[in-house]
């Protein structure tokens, strides 16, 4: 199985394409994609890389646990963790800026 995933432009988060062709944070919401399903794949791909919204757009390896989605590769399950260090600036902690409901950032 196969899952869509890449960063979003403004707020540099990890996201997940899902089922209705929105990206989300949640991993757990990714649509997987079968081998059989390599065209439905790429062209998800190619209409997100066209859009410019959403940045390093790769097909990550996965598999389903019974619990869950888990990506094969340790470099996706960090991404899909979170930052492993906080966000700071002049030692003030910042909370890194959620989607919105339109799967937008606001600035």
């Amino acid at each position: 199985m196969e899952i869509l995933t890449g960063n979003e432009l403004i707020s540099g988060g990890t996201v997940y394409l899902d089922a209705t062709n929105r990206w989300v944070e949640d991993l757990q919401a990714a649509r997987l994609f079968s081998k059989d399903e390599a065209e439905a794949r790429d062209a998800a791909m190619a209409a997100t890389r066209a859009s410019g919204r959403i940045v390093g757009v790769e097909v990550e390896d996965v598999s389903h646990d019974g619990t869950g989605i888990v990506p094969k590769r340790l470099r996706e399950r960090i991404r899909a963790a979170g930052p492993t260090a906080p966000l700071t600036l002049n030692g003030r902690v910042y909370e890194r800026q959620p989607l919105g409901e339109d799967g937008h950032v606001s600035i």
